[in-house]
């Protein structure tokens, strides 16, 4: 890999490990920053897409809303970078301790990552969050582990 290259991959690394930060401090203003005007969100929960980055900070308003306490753990990130462009994908698990007490572990999800390079800045352009589903249930199965 190119010095260039592994340059770019490493601040694109580095701008997804400040969306760990961003969420245990709960600090939306910080994660703003990471993604695109016009990101495009697949999230874990409804609605089915987000359009803006506004939208996109109002899917993370429970998790400032609901917990006292965040905790965020990614694994296996792995990155494809362009020029322009890069893409990657990761299991990650959100839990920490509600305002009430309780303790919550989390569950892991997959993750992926659409990057743009604008005006000289790596941003998230896209993201998707799921969960695998059990045909025969129809529902999540939240209890897999990576």
């Amino acid at each position: 890999m190119p010095a260039q290259r592994e340059m770019e991959e490493a601040e694109i690394r580095r701008k997804v490990g400040m969306i760990t930060e961003g969420l245990q401090a709960k600090d939306p203003e910080g994660l703003k920053k990471l993604y695109a005007t016009d990101i495009v969100s697949f999230d874990i929960e409804p609605p089915l897409q987000s359009v803006g980055v506004e939208a996109k900070l109002k899917n993370w308003t429970p998790v400032f809303t609901f917990f006292e306490s965040v905790t965020y753990e990614m694994r296996e990130l792995t990155l494809t970078v362009g020029d322009d462009v890069a893409f990657g994908h990761a299991f990650a698990r959100l839990g920490g301790t509600l305002k009430d007490g309780t303790a919550m572990s989390g569950m892991w999800v997959r993750v992926t990552y659409c990057f743009q390079k604008i005006d000289g800045t790596w941003l998230i352009a896209h993201d998707q969050v799921s969960v695998p589903l059990d045909i025969t249930s129809g529902k999540g199965a939240v209890d897999l582990e990576p």
